[in-house]
């Protein structure tokens, strides 16, 4: 009605009176503001697991470079390059080729394709896999390029124990990111958060077991991380085995190695355009190195480093969920 009074009125609206015209305004006030309401409620819905989620799942690394910040400034600095660059880089290129499954899943759940989910599901695991493996000389190697970068003699041996220590928890991303994909396209957010909020809970404790009790030190520290990963993917596959998924999951099949390259082309591109994404202002990790006083400066813009990625985890996790809201609208109805 009030389109059609921009333009030109309707013949009908010309019979009301004033005060039933008043009254029709009123009622599509009221219509866009319950609307307005509905949709916020359910963006919501979406929205907050999906924050709670990210911020837990981040947490376990700001709270192992707590644990590491307890033994030493030394073993701080190692694992806070470890985490903001080397981690970083493989961390964003998976997460970018995962995003791929996550257009597939959306396609394939919005044609009521269900059984495709799982297919895609099993070619993101091998493609993602056989990526991660490509990159392990990041770590294996963190030792000599950091020496070839200039940096410290006692920061670049203990972050290349480091990085070797942090493999376990390189190899999760392509099972952890491409189950959680999985999941969050079948609005699945409440299981997620879930998992997330369990796994965050457990490495408090056995962060504090492994530093305290048993003293092992930056390795203990290090492993603790890979060990919650691997925690959520075991929770997250057994949901999905388990009957969580029974319309999306049926189970392995020869399906997974047919169409690889065609996957690898399409998640390539989002993998290198995250990687390049998330790492250019990690650069200053290693520029400060460079200082007269390298623990106290790679700690000190680590630090202020992880805490803008950690409150970053707000507008990402609810961009996240507007996202699926939008395309997956169908199911609310």
């Amino acid at each position: 009605m009030r389109a059609e009074r921009e333009g030109e009125e309707h013949p009908l609206t010309l019979l009301l009176s004033p005060h039933q015209r008043q009254q029709e305004e009123a009622e599509e006030d009221g219509n866009l503001i319950k609307q307005t309401w509905l949709e916020s409620k359910r963006l919501w819905q979406v929205a907050a697991p999906s924050i709670f989620s990210r911020i837990a799942l981040f947490s376990v690394t700001v709270i192992t470079q707590s644990f590491a910040g307890h033994l030493s400034g030394l073993d701080l600095a190692a694992i806070s390059i470890v985490n903001t660059v080397i981690i970083a880089i493989t961390f964003g290129f998976m997460l970018g080729m995962a995003s791929a499954l996550e257009t597939l899943c959306g396609q394939a759940y919005g044609a009521k394709q269900y059984h495709m989910l799982g297919i895609y599901l099993q070619h993101s695991w091998v493609v993602l896999f056989l990526c991660s493996l490509l990159l392990l000389p990041l770590f294996v190697l963190a030792t000599p390029l950091l020496k070839l970068m200039g940096q410290s003699e006692a920061v670049v041996e203990r972050t290349g124990l480091v990085a070797l220590w942090s493999i376990p928890f390189h190899l999760s991303f392509p099972f952890q990111l491409t189950l959680q994909r999985f999941l969050q396209s079948q609005l699945k957010m409440g299981v997620i958060a879930w998992v997330c909020g369990g796994v965050l809970a457990l490495h408090v404790f056995v962060s504090w077991f492994f530093v305290y009790k048993l003293g092992i030190g930056i390795v203990g520290t290090t492993l603790t991380i890979g060990f919650a990963w691997w925690a959520s993917v075991v929770a997250f596959f057994a949901y999905t085995v388990s009957g969580g998924c029974s319309e999306t999951w049926t189970g392995f099949s020869i399906q997974a190695f047919f169409g690889l390259w065609d996957f690898f082309k399409l998640s390539l591109a989002s993998g290198v355009m995250l990687l390049l994404e998330n790492f250019y202002y990690r650069v200053l990790v290693i520029v400060s190195g460079y200082f007269n006083n390298t623990e106290i400066a790679v700690d000190a813009l680590s630090i202020c480093m992880t805490i803008y990625a950690w409150e970053s985890m707000i507008p990402l996790g609810f961009l996240a969920a507007t996202g699926y809201v939008t395309g997956c609208k169908s199911l609310w109805t």
